[in-house]
């Protein structure tokens, strides 16, 4: 497996499920070899809950260009694989009889050294398509936005079999990338949600809410990066219409990125006393937050599946999304949490306050959605899943001519 993040270095929402899809994968006895970019609180080689892990450094490109940056990636990482695979291959019998071995890859930015090893070694490639450059600026606009576009296309094609984590997903790899239908399969995301469930008394409880609220005051919570498709904005657009029914809420909004516009925004509101900014969180103050808050907004303009809902919903946090993409196929309207209209403050702010003003039906949701969370959206569900994916491709490899 190839993926350009892997806890610790966590940068969106791939390396969560790498981890957890790797590890889930390794406890149902997949030998699972997973190459990744080096972290300098991370060891280059590990074994961690049954994974192998390569962590590989790669040098600066030479001139800051993003794309020769990625290919620099890919070169470093191909050598790693390189010699990995010679090792799993050496005395192997023929192809036919051989113990599998297959190359599955996350996204378009370890594209170069998926196609190179594939072809190398002839192995069937697996390609999970988290979200598109089409999807993520409503079109493709610029040189780097054609150029990225492409590899994903690539990516695509060169893949066996392309999996998707929702079907709003699987139209739109259709739609961007001309991939065939009859080649995605959809395997959604998945939550740990034993995670969410340690032991937090009433009153370690209450001394770590009271650094974000005071008791009587509710607490509304974003995660996730600043930047547009996110949404944050349209949830700052939507505060003063809450505040007029409730004044006394609280936001606090969590994710690392470029925020000083959204700063701006607040102090030209006058809410710098409503809301606070706390940049990046280790996990563990992060789930924490999540026990404490009285409802999770999460207002995306474009979401392949929204896994931040359900971790929110793994945490028994009343949930209010935008029905945007995947969302809506996570969130069942009124039933385990609250759909509003993407992009539309007043839709959005009509959603919070249906959760503030009705406590009782929100926890009733939130019921709902933990059921929900731990019978669908579990690991090792996905993991068996994905593993049914990998032992057709595997088969059809054994039948076919390369």
């Amino acid at each position: 497996m190839v993926s350009w993040e892997y806890p610790p270095r966590i940068v969106g929402g791939i390396a969560r499920h790498v981890q957890e899809l790797s590890e889930a994968l390794a406890a149902q006895g997949v030998a699972v070899h997973v190459i990744t970019a080096a972290h300098p609180d991370a060891p280059a080689e590990a074994v961690e809950n049954g994974v192998f892990l390569h962590r590989i450094g790669a040098p600066p490109p030479p001139h800051g260009d993003f794309l020769e940056g990625v290919y620099a990636m890919n070169a470093a990482f191909e050598a790693r694989a390189n010699a990995l695979l010679h090792d799993l291959l050496r005395g192997k019998s023929a192809r036919a009889h051989r113990e599998p071995i297959l190359l599955h890859v996350h996204d378009w930015l370890v594209h170069p050294v998926a196609k190179a090893l594939k072809h190398r070694y002839k192995l069937p490639l697996l390609a999970t398509i988290h979200a598109t450059e089409y999807g993520r600026h409503g079109g493709i606009h610029s040189d780097l936005s054609r150029a990225i576009n492409h590899l994903e296309w690539e990516l695509s094609y060169e893949a066996w079999r392309v999996i998707v984590c929702s079907d709003c997903m699987c139209d739109e790899v259709i739609h961007a990338l001309n991939t065939p239908y009859d080649k995605i399969e959809v395997i959604p995301n998945g939550i740990r949600a034993e995670k969410f469930q340690f032991e937090f008394p009433e009153a370690e409880r209450a001394a770590f809410r009271a650094r974000f609220a005071e008791p009587d005051q509710p607490l509304i919570f974003f995660v996730g990066r600043m930047v547009r498709e996110k949404g944050v904005q349209v949830l700052l657009q939507a505060l003063p219409m809450v505040l007029t029914e409730v004044p006394h809420a609280r936001l606090v909004i969590v994710g690392g990125g470029y925020r000083a516009h959204l700063e701006a925004f607040v102090r030209f509101c006058r809410l710098e006393s409503k809301v606070h900014f706390t940049g990046f969180i280790p996990d563990a103050e992060l789930l924490r937050l999540y026990r404490v808050v009285d409802v999770a907004v999460y207002p995306s303009l474009y979401e392949p599946f929204g896994i931040v809902a359900l971790e929110a919903m793994a945490a028994g946090a009343p949930v209010v999304v935008s029905d945007a993409g995947g969302l809506k196929e996570v969130v069942r309207h009124e039933q385990t949490g609250i759909l509003t209209k993407a992009g539309n403050p007043e839709s959005l702010a009509w959603g919070i306050l249906r959760v503030l003003q009705d406590p009782d039906a929100a926890r009733h949701r939130a019921q709902n959605a933990l059921k929900s969370v731990q019978r669908v959206f579990n690991w090792t569900r996905i993991a068996r899943q994905t593993l049914q994916v990998y032992r057709r491709v595997w088969e059809e490899f054994r039948q076919v001519a390369w």
